[in-house]
């Protein structure tokens, strides 16, 4: 009988051990970052697990920590006040993003309790004082002290009113609970709030783009269900495949996917036909365009503001063959040497960014109600210049990425208000039906579509189609 050690066990254990700990700790760098300098998790993420060079089990599991720690933030502050017995507000920042990854780990993880807590003391002694890391421990073993249903349950007891409730279980602010049941009710389907809400703190799969005649979904792919041109891969790395494929593989959502053959397959192309994308950063909406262009023997011009999308949008570009014009323009001017001087023209207008909560999950804690009303004013001027910009026939896509009725709806209708006998809103709805390999359960105003995570398994997005039947005076 050996009764050495096994040494090459104990130092595969540590070397395991010390592999999770980075994955925590880059899970709290980008959180704090998120919440330090308004940091985009989705790009400083893949780096952060890219310089660590950490096995797919660990990358996995540094994404789970900051996403799941990110979407579930308004729930877990509230188990958090109550555990503590303070606002969170008057916790230390560092300490607070801790104990956010600490009680993800707790509630809604298979992580052990014990490991969970000594690892998040000892990740606050190195960002707080030692009573603070005290207090860390203290509220975490609070924490463990309760099982989630418990917890569900004084938070649930503890809300005021049913907006509340459902922003406290579902983890989004009050105010989007009610943007979204407005939007919803629009349809006739605010029986579905919960079910969106739910589907807002699911964990996307990555889906892919393959541009028209010029890549192909690899053999073993999932194709969309809706988006001709879309796929998710039966296994391996996405970024791999883009990477091998120099662009003619993308990654991008179905619903961004099926906004832009709204536009180019609203009827048949004619050679010549010159294309606007206003607003193209960072460029995966202009890419597909550029493909559908490419096939029709029309010319697409991609214009962007933010000299760094712009560079993004150029990238984007880069596989799909033919001269591509980027612009960097002011898009509210675009009109003053362009006007109607393109057939088709997509405007993907700066919005809230409401509808890929599920993508982007700390958008929902940046947003507030004043940027409603405050990018409602870009949109319209955003919208006017197009209207200026497109021939008499022309279509105008307009696209955001959001159902809140007042960027979506309202805004088409003020639109169309504000260019009596210059616009006609087209049969959006039986345009995206054309489009799409199966029927899409839309509801609401034929002339518009919206769709959504819960329903279609795509970002929320808006489309409206108008046509220009006179010339514009202003």
């Amino acid at each position: 009988m050996n009764t050495r050690p096994n040494h090459t066990a104990h130092s595969n254990h540590i070397a395991r051990s010390n592999h999770v700990q980075e994955a925590r700790r880059i899970a709290f760098d980008v959180i704090a970052a998120v919440r330090e300098s308004d940091a985009y998790a989705n790009l400083l993420l893949p780096t952060r697990i890219s310089r660590a060079k950490l096995s797919s089990a660990d990358a996995g599991l540094a994404t789970e920590l900051t996403y799941g720690t990110l979407r579930m933030q308004g729930y877990y502050d509230r188990v958090i006040a109550l555990a503590s017995g303070r606002a969170v507000d008057a916790i230390d920042a560092p300490i607070l993003d801790v104990l956010r990854l600490g009680t993800h780990q707790l509630l809604s993880t298979r992580v052990a309790p014990h490991a969970a807590v000594n690892e998040s003391v000892a990740l606050a002694r190195t960002v707080g004082s030692r009573s603070a890391t005290g207090f860390c421990n203290g509220v975490l073993r609070e924490i463990t002290r309760h099982t989630v249903t418990e917890w569900h349950d004084r938070v649930l007891a503890d809300a005021a009113g049913d907006d509340d409730k459902l922003a406290a279980i579902f983890s989004h602010p009050v105010w989007i609970v009610r943007a979204f049941r407005q939007a919803l009710a629009a349809e006739g389907r605010q029986s579905e709030l919960e079910e969106l809400l739910q589907a807002d703190n699911a964990a996307p799969r990555v889906n892919l783009v393959a541009l028209p005649g010029l890549g192909e979904p690899p053999t073993g792919s999932e194709v969309n269900h809706y988006s001709p041109t879309g796929f998710v891969l039966g296994g391996g790395d996405p970024q791999r495949l883009v990477e091998k494929h120099h662009g003619t593989i993308r990654v991008q959502d179905e619903g961004s996917q099926l906004a832009a053959l709204a536009l180019s397959r609203a009827r048949p192309v004619e050679p010549g036909e010159r294309w606007l994308d206003l607003c193209a950063g960072p460029g995966g909406k202009a890419a597909l365009l550029a493909a559908e262009a490419r096939l029709g023997g029309a010319t697409l011009v991609a214009n962007e503001l933010v000299p760094a999308r712009a560079e993004l949008v150029r990238r984007a570009l880069a596989g799909v063959p033919g001269a591509v014009d980027v612009w960097q323009r002011d898009g509210t001017s675009i009109d003053e040497d362009q006007a109607e001087s393109f057939d088709r023209i997509l405007l993907d207008a700066p919005c809230t960014g409401l509808g890929a909560l599920r993508r982007r999950p700390e958008a929902r804690w940046r947003k507030v109600p004043r940027d409603v009303a405050e990018l409602g004013r870009l949109q319209a001027a955003l919208f006017d210049a197009a209207v200026r910009a497109l021939k008499p026939g022309g279509i105008l896509a307009y696209v955001t990425c959001s159902p809140h009725l007042a960027e979506s709806r309202l805004a088409v209708q003020d639109a169309l208000k504000r260019w009596p006998n210059v616009l006609e809103p087209l049969e959006t709805a039986s345009v995206l039906q054309g489009a799409s390999e199966n029927p899409l359960d839309l509801a609401g105003d034929p002339t518009q579509a919206q769709l959504w995570p819960h329903r279609h398994g795509t970002d929320a997005m808006f489309i409206a189609l108008v046509t220009k039947t006179a010339r514009a005076d202003r």
